[in-house]
């Protein structure tokens, strides 16, 4: 199931919010790119998630999985719906 929002992992330490919509704007138009950070610290959880304006263009991201982003190899994967706790 194509969702036009993806989950990324491994990201490095300095990877911004800025400069993940960058790297991702290559595959579309990002309407929305977050890097998780910690509640206590600020810190990057070293994960985030990029919404596009088109399946189409989370299709081009998830083929990014293994590519290189401020020095790291990521993981690009379809996000899932989060579990109600």
């Amino acid at each position: 199931m194509a969702s036009k929002k993806v989950f990324v992992g491994s990201l490095a330490w300095a990877t911004t919010d800025d400069s993940l919509a960058d790297f991702f704007s290559q595959c579309g138009d990002v309407v929305e790119a977050k890097v998780i950070t910690d509640r206590e610290t600020g810190r990057s959880r070293g994960f985030g998630f990029v919404t596009f304006d088109s399946e189409d263009s989370s299709q081009k991201a998830v083929n990014l999985s293994g590519e290189e982003l401020d020095g790291r190899s990521i993981h690009v994967d379809y996000a899932k719906d989060r579990q109600r706790r």
